[in-house]
């Protein structure tokens, strides 16, 4: 199965009624630190959005956390959403992220995804920055949004998701 591409989120974003536009960059923007070197911004304004399995009886649920690039998830706590134990959530593979989401980690977005109607967390900690950005669909694709922006267009439900300091 192919990914799909920048152009796939660019009309998302346009179908969404945002006017951002993608941002390409020579270098890599795989992880958050590349993201926030390119862009010259601190790295809590990055969006990084994570592509989760929790196996449930009737099978996997695919959820995407989106959490600010200074955060680490706890899976517990996803975990306790779907009152599952805490080894019955992974990260998604490769495969399963171009399959499910349709883009390989590292160039995953918040919105544009193969598979519709996914649940969607946000990370409470990403309101502490009036201006984010987030992946584009590839390793060097970027794009800015607002928090007020990400919840709408992703029609996510901003949770406290994220480890706390020193976990």
């Amino acid at each position: 199965m192919q990914p799909m591409t920048p152009m796939d989120v660019q009309a998302a974003l346009r179908a969404h009624g945002l006017n951002a536009e993608i941002r390409f960059f020579e270098t890599s923007t795989a992880t958050s630190q590349m993201a926030a070197e390119n862009i010259g911004c601190q790295l809590g304004q990055i969006v990084k959005s994570l592509c989760f399995m929790v196996e449930l009886a009737e099978g996997a649920q695919p959820v995407l956390v989106l959490t600010s690039g200074d955060q680490r998830v706890d899976d517990r706590r996803i975990a306790e959403r779907y009152g599952v134990g805490r080894k019955k959530v992974r990260v998604a593979s490769p495969d399963e992220c171009i399959r499910i989401f349709g883009y390989a980690p590292g160039g995953v977005p918040p919105v544009g995804h193969r598979t519709t109607g996914l649940p969607v967390y946000i990370d409470t900690t990403l309101l502490r920055f009036d201006q984010l950005y987030a992946a584009g669909g590839d390793h060097n694709a970027i794009f800015p949004i607002t928090p007020d922006e990400l919840e709408r267009a992703t029609g996510g439900e901003f949770v406290d998701i994220v480890r706390a300091n020193g976990e």
